[in-house]
């Protein structure tokens, strides 16, 4: 029993790729959950994923200037996913619309403008290296970024915490305190780009989004308090990752597609049998006694 626990959960970590792989993983289970709690909390489920095609323009245009080069490519990708986050924004205030449908539509023209790009400069293999990732073809070097923003991704959330918290639930409080909220939102998206930079290299531009909004949606379904939220957040993109690489080796699977659908799996059973707003949850509410107290 023990060695077969050893040959699939601890052996396929005496490689060094896989090694990497799960450093990479782990940094952004970190890294991504919170940010991605913060987006559910703030209504802006969907500005995610808007924001993960935003920066494949800037990926395409360093992927052409200096091929598979992972710091120009995160450049372009930050500089891009900035660009197309003022760009929403600044027409959401001269025109009135809400930045959400300016923000789809950028993410429209950005993905069909990334495509094109990586289409026209590479082969079909690249579009799909660019789109999907490879967290297993993590190097030393992509490590060291992914795990260096994700580190600054963390700090600064813990730095901007309290200010962030007031911001989702009472902006005008936080006006009255001096403190600017459209600069706490706008720090807040620009860690958005960095994780979403950091996370294309492990499961491209498509699908980076999934390992920060999928563990958030999943622990909403557990917990009502922030903290809790977060916690949970994290645990289950951390046994996401790990869970996703080991199916990965040993079933042949894409690593990345794997590490989103285990994620999705736990969204999924959830949704099912989870202890708020949850099917069973909805169960245990109708089949309480008239005037019983709810379970907290």
């Amino acid at each position: 029993m023990l060695a077969l626990l050893d040959a699939w959960l601890l052996a396929p970590f005496d490689y060094g790729f896989m090694q990497r792989a799960l450093v990479a993983g782990l940094a952004l289970s970190l890294a991504a959950p919170p940010l991605g709690v913060f987006l559910m909390l703030r209504g802006m489920s969907l500005i995610g994923d808007a924001m993960a095609h935003a920066i494949l323009p800037g990926v395409a245009l360093g992927f052409l200037a200096a091929g598979f080069s992972l710091p120009m490519m995160s450049l372009g990708g930050i500089l891009s996913g900035l660009l197309i986050a003022v760009l929403a924004g600044s027409v959401s205030q001269m025109t009135g619309h809400k930045e959400d449908s300016a923000m789809a539509s950028f993410f429209l023209i950005s993905l069909a403008a990334g495509v094109m790009l990586v289409s026209l400069g590479g082969s079909s293999v690249d579009l799909t290296h660019v789109l999907f990732g490879s967290i297993l073809a993590v190097d030393s070097t992509a490590l060291i970024l992914i795990a260096g923003i994700s580190s600054l991704i963390v700090i600064t959330l813990a730095v901007i915490f309290r200010a962030l918290v007031v911001e989702c639930l009472d902006p005008l409080f936080l006006r009255g305190q001096g403190v600017r909220g459209g600069l706490v939102h706008g720090t807040f998206l620009g860690l958005v780009v960095l994780n979403l930079t950091a996370g294309f290299q492990t499961l491209g531009t498509l699908m980076a989004v999934g390992l920060m909004m999928l563990p958030a949606t999943t622990a909403r379904f557990w917990s009502q308090r922030l903290e809790g939220l977060i916690a949970i957040a994290i645990g289950v993109a951390l046994v996401a990752s790990t869970g996703g690489l080991l199916l990965s080796y040993h079933l042949s699977l894409p690593s990345g597609p794997a590490i989103i659908l285990l994620a999705g799996l736990g969204y999924v059973l959830s949704a099912l049998l989870g202890r708020h707003h949850s099917l069973a949850a909805r169960r245990r509410r109708h089949a309480m006694p008239l005037g019983a107290p709810e379970p907290h």
